[in-house]
């Protein structure tokens, strides 16, 4: 199982509202072997954050929890573009486009996993991807809460 984690994610690790249910998904990634996938945009995205923030990545390796990097391409780019032309975000969210393009693009990512409620985990915004998604042919894709994703 493979789950594509945005940036709020390594944010809400450290964030009282959020750290509980955070570590618990962690918790769970770690015992049942799934897979991480972050991208580039998240790299970009942190630069400016706090020092503890920026190495959960080699934090949660040392416990056994490995990501992979991979980077937004052309085919991304143009999904992004088309949710924003379409109306389901706009300019000023291009990154939370790239996002979930990049996790639409990429292949067998069970799940976008974010606490971005504005524009990632709403359900009106899901519904908006999906039917983009399944107009260009891709696939549709799952947007939880780390607490969403727990057992």
């Amino acid at each position: 199982m493979k789950f594509y984690l945005d940036t709020s994610i390594f944010g809400g690790y450290w964030d009282e509202e959020f750290k509980e249910d955070t570590k618990a998904f962690f918790d769970y990634v770690l015992k049942s072997n799934a897979d991480l996938i972050y991208s580039d945009i998240t790299e970009e995205e942190l630069k400016g954050a706090p020092q503890r923030v920026k190495e959960l990545e080699k934090e949660l390796a040392t416990e056994g929890i490995f990501m992979e990097l991979i980077k937004v391409n052309e085919e991304a780019e143009t999904l992004a573009n088309k949710y924003i032309e379409e109306g389901a975000l706009t300019k000023k969210s291009e990154d939370d486009a790239r996002h979930i393009a990049l996790a639409s693009v990429y292949g067998g990512i069970k799940a976008v996993v974010s606490w971005n409620f504005k524009h990632m985990v709403n359900f009106i915004r899901i519904q908006q991807y999906n039917s983009i998604n399944l107009k260009l042919g891709y696939r549709t894709i799952d947007i939880r809460s780390p607490k969403e994703i727990l057992p």
